[in-house]
């Protein structure tokens, strides 16, 4: 079994090529500008909260021990809202399928613009999840997907693999 992490979520939204290079273990973004940005954000925005790692594949930025218990998920810019969703979303759907916690409410938040989105697990976005989840296996299963040059691959750390 592929065991799905929430990077591979977001990349699934952005670029199939990615999500398929990041999933052979092809990794750029340690040297990418805006992934040490996003990082810092977190760390300059929400100094006292603690990120959690469970299992070793689903990396939450905070959680705060509430009833329900809030997930939340810190990013830079809203341009990718769909992909962020998706990817709390899954992060809800790991802690409800895989330790039993059914109690969650995701929160997607912005510092830059001081906003905060609040994200929940309803039935449909859990099968439109599990469709996810299955192409996701079928992409990291396939041949690599060719690459499709959009407005954001300027600014990706796997654009020079893609279009050199």
């Amino acid at each position: 079994m592929i065991s799905i992490n929430g990077t591979q979520i977001n990349y699934y939204f952005i670029c199939k090529t990615k999500l398929w290079l990041f999933s052979h273990n092809i990794q750029m973004e340690q040297e990418s500008d805006n992934v040490s940005l996003g990082k810092q954000l977190h760390e300059k925005s929400y100094k006292k909260e603690k990120e959690f790692l469970i299992d070793n594949l689903i990396n939450v930025d905070f959680i705060k021990n509430k009833d329900p218990i809030e997930i939340h998920e810190v990013k830079k810019t809203q341009s990718m809202e769909k992909s962020h969703e998706y990817q709390l979303l899954y992060y809800m759907h790991y802690l409800k399928k895989e330790k039993d916690i059914n109690n969650t409410i995701g929160f997607l938040n912005y510092p830059n613009i001081r906003k905060e989105i609040k994200i929940e697990l309803t039935e449909e976005k859990e099968k439109e999840l599990e469709s996810v989840l299955e192409d996701i296996i079928n992409i990291i299963n396939s041949d690599i997907p060719k690459p499709k040059k959009s407005r954001i691959c300027r600014k990706c750390a796997y654009f020079e693999f893609c279009f050199a």
